[in-house]
């Protein structure tokens, strides 16, 4: 089964429903069978790839309220997200463009380590208060997953990428994701939001039930026999003149 994971480094929620899914997935009986796979979604394309303004600042002007307003509903992430271990440090958080944060996803994946890129940037943006948009954090971050930082750095000052971002967010659009996180189990389900990690594991369950291969069944255990079959190499005839 395969799960693929629309988000933002820039979205609180998105790290939070990160931690929720690998809850509900370390519950599910079948884990080591799932594949996930996150994919770049942008929730402000236009972003300033470095602006000045602090994350209460910007959600307040993004939404028309006052940044005493900001402030509360920051601390209300606050607290969810250290419900399930995480550290959001807002207040030091430099809000960027999440562009080249997602090539980085994509480079990283080159290697078969685009969750823990993702990961990594979560930390850097609201644990650690990197700038995520800057090129020596990035190279830094590919240097601690192991990539080489030269070739990370060539990638990062090129365009290369940059169009597999833009063609994953179209297509979130069209499996008719309106925001992130958003999540698509074997492009037939889709949760939408950081649900609880119960409703992730209800719905790997349903698609396991559904998706699960056929059990083939031991025929000395029923009783019967063994049944004749057909094969490109014989049809299983007996040779009437086998005994004679």
């Amino acid at each position: 089964m395969k799960v693929e994971v629309w988000s933002d480094i820039a979205c609180p929620f998105c790290y939070i429903g990160k931690r929720r899914f690998e809850a509900g997935l370390a519950k599910f009986a079948h884990k080591e069978e799932i594949e996930v796979v996150y994919r770049s979604f942008q929730l402000d394309p236009n972003a300033e790839k470095d602006p000045e303004q602090d994350a209460y600042g910007l959600v307040a002007k993004k939404y028309g309220i006052s940044r005493e307003q900001s402030e509360a509903m920051h601390e209300n992430l606050v607290q969810q997200a250290a419900e399930l271990g995480l550290t959001y440090n807002f207040e030091h958080a430099h809000p960027a463009n999440s562009l080249d944060a997602h090539r980085l996803i994509h480079y990283a994946g080159r290697f078969g380590k685009r969750t823990e890129a993702a990961e990594l940037l979560f930390k850097a943006y609201f644990t650690d208060s990197k700038r995520i948009g800057r090129m020596e954090t990035l190279i830094d971050i590919a240097a601690e997953l192991g990539l080489d930082p030269k070739e990370a750095e060539a990638v990062l000052s090129s365009d290369e990428f940059t169009e597999e971002v833009q063609a994953e967010c179209r297509e979130a659009s069209q499996l008719g994701a309106n925001g992130v996180p958003f999540y698509v189990i074997n492009r037939k389900y889709a949760v939408a939001g950081a649900q609880p990690s119960e409703v992730f594991l209800d719905v790997l369950n349903t698609c396991w039930e559904e998706e699960k291969p056929l059990i083939l069944l031991d025929p000395s255990s029923t009783n019967r026999g063994t049944g004749q079959v057909c094969t490109d190499d014989s049809c299983g005839l007996e040779d009437p003149n086998a005994d004679l």
